[in-house]
């Protein structure tokens, strides 16, 4: 199993920018692929970012592209989500997830271990 906290939530001003980080402990980190999921009060929770074991593969909602960045330091166990040009509509808890699949999954179905969230509120 693996056990994972996300951290760096908070409120930022529309534009800001934020770098959410997940800390893994368990079983190899580098055998997890990584995903951050996010979910809006009222609204089902949806893939935002997804990794691979190595980091070389990357998978973006449309809805970041361009403003977020997922990465990985697999020797620190953490995954990280870098998010500027940040909208209000980005307002939501952000969920890391992990998975023992090599693909990149997209359905919270994909994935078996999740964090506990952490709130981002962006203002307008």
């Amino acid at each position: 199993q693996v056990q994972l906290v996300e951290s760096g939530g908070g409120l930022v001003q529309a534009g800001g920018s934020l770098r959410l980080s997940c800390a893994a402990s368990g079983r190899t980190f580098s055998s997890y692929t990584m995903g951050w999921f996010r979910q809006a009060p009222g609204k089902e929770r949806d893939i935002v970012a997804a990794i691979s074991r190595s980091g070389r593969s990357t998978y973006y909602a449309d809805s970041v592209k361009g403003r977020f960045t997922i990465s990985r330091d697999n020797a620190k166990n953490t995954v990280y989500l870098q998010m500027n040009s940040l909208k209000p509509e980005d307002t939501a808890v952000y969920f890391c997830a992990a998975t023992l699949s090599t693909v990149l999954g997209l359905s919270e179905n994909e994935y078996n271990y999740w964090g506990q969230g952490t709130q981002v509120t962006v203002s307008s």
